[in-house]
């Protein structure tokens, strides 16, 4: 039955995959290798994949097959063929809510196992409530860009696409929306997160009379913060960097998409002393740093099982030294925004505490962006004026 090889094969592939690169691209190359499986095939063993990963370091020492069924039904809404084979019973109360559904496997269990760091989290982290999101699938969001936004809604209304609208220009579809051909990207919407949008409110400025703000997005990566912060603020002068020449690369792609063309760019690695000549001062530096990633973990779930805990205190050095080597060049007055994608207190409160004691610098505000209760990424934002 082709419900059993899909689990044969999930299990397959869960025990070649090591963790040395993001699932997605392994399993990938794992099709791509094998050309027997079609495409409804892919995306079934896939999702076996995926809600094993959910399940993170809960019942932690049973097999793969028994994680893959209990993450089936922990997980996914719909009734799966594979569930009604193997656990008919389970299958049968699908529709139960999580709760239920934790009292019926009759295992000795606290949903708190699936992230384990409990004591690592930012203070205002409901940790049940995180562990809990990783079981559902998250959303996929749109910003709709200023003066797109009821053509966004129109587009998407057209093609009977359901949405909700979680604010004027926030728009959230499901996961697998396909959105390419509808929406032009970029010029009239933005994929980009909800908790990602929510940070673009700590890019507002004081009035600067009729001088045009300057802005330096450090680490550009493709450039989503340097277009909301172009939509937020209006015209700017724009400088990007990232270390990752293929990184920028794609950021002026994305940019002559968006019909951004003035901008300075330059490859960079702030981590060390800088080698390029910085373009003056800025009234706003956005330093959106590398972190561990874990506010986007249920995204890529397997990061549940890989994460190594010393990898904390490798990023918050990393972001140390980029803190230290950009907060130089902020005009006094000027504004640093500080914003990672990590649920952990020493990324985001622990690095406040840092700038603070570092630099001439005052907080004006710190928010953990929760985004477990919306289906979207939790992420951390703080501004600070230089004085």
């Amino acid at each position: 039955m082709k419900h059993v090889s899909h689990l044969r094969s999930a299990i397959e592939i869960l025990h070649q995959y090591k963790g040395n690169e993001p699932f997605s691209h392994f399993i990938k190359n794992f099709f791509r290798q094998d050309k027997k499986y079609g495409s409804t095939d892919r995306k079934h063993i896939s999702n076996l994949c995926y809600c094993y990963f959910r399940l993170g370091h809960l019942l932690k020492d049973l097999t793969i097959e028994e994680k893959i069924l209990i993450g089936i039904f922990l997980s996914d809404q719909s009734t799966d063929k594979l569930l009604v084979y193997f656990k008919p019973e389970w299958a049968e109360n699908k529709s139960l809510s999580l709760t239920e559904k934790l009292d019926v496997l009759h295992y000795p269990l606290s949903i708190t196992d699936v992230f384990p760091w409990s004591n690592e989290l930012s203070n205002e982290i409901d940790h049940k409530k995180y562990c809990e999101s990783f079981l559902i699938q998250p959303d996929l969001f749109l910003r709709a860009r200023p003066g797109n936004e009821e053509t966004v809604k129109k587009k998407l209304s057209d093609e009977n696409i359901p949405f909700r609208q979680l604010d004027d220009s926030c728009i959230a579809l499901n996961n697998s929306t396909k959105i390419e051909g509808i929406i032009a990207i970029n010029k009239e919407a933005v994929v980009q997160d909800y908790s990602s949008q929510r940070a673009g409110d700590f890019f507002i400025l004081s009035a600067s009379g009729s001088r045009i703000p300057t802005i330096w997005d450090c680490c550009a990566a493709s450039g989503g913060k340097s277009i909301m912060a172009k939509d937020k603020i209006g015209d700017i002068d724009l400088t990007v960097s990232d270390k990752r020449e293929s990184i920028l690369a794609n950021l002026k792609k994305r940019f002559q998409e968006a019909g951004i063309k003035k901008y300075k760019y330059f490859s960079e690695d702030l981590s060390k002393p800088l080698v390029h000549r910085i373009p003056g001062n800025f009234d706003l530096i956005i330093a959106d740093v590398p972190c561990t990633g874990s506010g986007t973990w249920s995204r890529s779930p397997e990061a549940l099982i890989f994460f190594n805990k010393k990898e904390i205190d490798k990023y918050c050095q990393l972001q140390k030294k980029i803190i230290s080597n950009t907060v130089p060049f902020l005009k006094k007055n000027g504004k640093l925004v500080y914003i990672t994608c990590s649920v952990f207190k020493k990324e985001n409160e622990g690095m406040v505490e840092f700038i603070l004691q570092n630099f001439s610098l005052q907080l004006e505000k710190a928010d953990v962006l929760k985004g477990y209760d919306k289906k979207a990424d939790t992420m951390f934002a703080a501004s600070f004026i230089a004085v």
